[in-house]
């Protein structure tokens, strides 16, 4: 969510090159397309919401009413919702240790998948008590239900990993953060999306107004790093270890 919606597509355009179209929820909302995929969406905040600018994961929900029922029964918040939309109906919610989450119910499209191709690399939940954290989502978005197509939670490493099928969707890790008011430090969800040359998407970001706001961090696997958008929502750009025809040295 953005209160500039025009500046916001110009940034995420050059940086993780994506194409913005009109979407069926009306000029309030537009869908990121990247190399004709969908991989996110940007909406425009209106005043009448005291919500900070920020990316935010929607689960989908099969009744929205009692998925915010639920979560006031077990010690969350709902900051707005559920409301009625053209294809469904969204509410804004937050856990009980403060990280900001949505939900949604109704029409989504169909390749729309986090975890597969240029859509979010994944999800990840930073909070102090990955495993209170997993009951609570666990229990209002009834992962590891009866009913098809519902992901599965399970504890591996540390902390908690949520899987859709094959898919790894999302993580939750915990223990790592302290009771600050620094809203870098609170609790929240982090978007991760994937890039092919980490430098060049630092050096594009830093020159159209965003922030690096973490070290660079290596793994097995790749490199990531937490970026700012201009307006001061978070997110995270993940890449391989080397660029495509980047030649190592010897």
């Amino acid at each position: 969510m953005a209160r500039d919606m025009l500046s916001a597509q110009g940034f995420y355009s050059g940086v993780l090159d994506w194409e913005f179209r009109p979407s069926r929820l009306g000029d309030g909302f537009a869908v990121a397309f990247h190399e004709g995929a969908p991989v996110a969406g940007v909406g425009a905040l209106t005043k009448r919401f005291d919500i900070p600018v920020a990316w935010t994961p929607y689960f989908a929900v099969v009744d929205a009413d009692v998925t915010a029922a639920r979560i006031l029964e077990r010690g969350g918040t709902m900051a707005v919702g559920p409301l009625a939309f053209r294809t469904g109906r969204a509410g804004l919610a937050a856990d009980p240790a403060g990280a900001v989450f949505g939900f949604w119910e109704g029409a989504v499209v169909p390749d729309w998948s986090v975890g597969r191709g240029r859509a979010p690399a994944w999800l990840e939940l930073r909070t102090r008590e990955a495993f209170a954290a997993s009951i609570f989502y666990g229990e209002v978005l009834d992962w590891a239900g009866e009913r098809p197509g519902c992901c599965v939670a399970s504890y591996e490493h540390d902390r908690v990993v949520l899987r859709h099928g094959h898919d790894t969707v999302a993580f939750i890790s915990g223990g790592a953060l302290e009771e600050a008011p620094d809203p870098e430090v609170r609790p929240d969800w982090h978007v991760h999306f994937p890039v092919l040359d980490l430098e060049e998407t630092l050096e594009t970001a830093n020159r159209t107004g965003g922030d690096t706001v973490s070290p660079v961090h290596t793994s097995p696997t790749g490199r990531w790093v937490d970026l700012a958008d201009p307006e001061g929502a978070h997110f995270t750009v993940v890449a391989p270890h080397e660029p495509p025809g980047h030649a190592p040295a010897r």
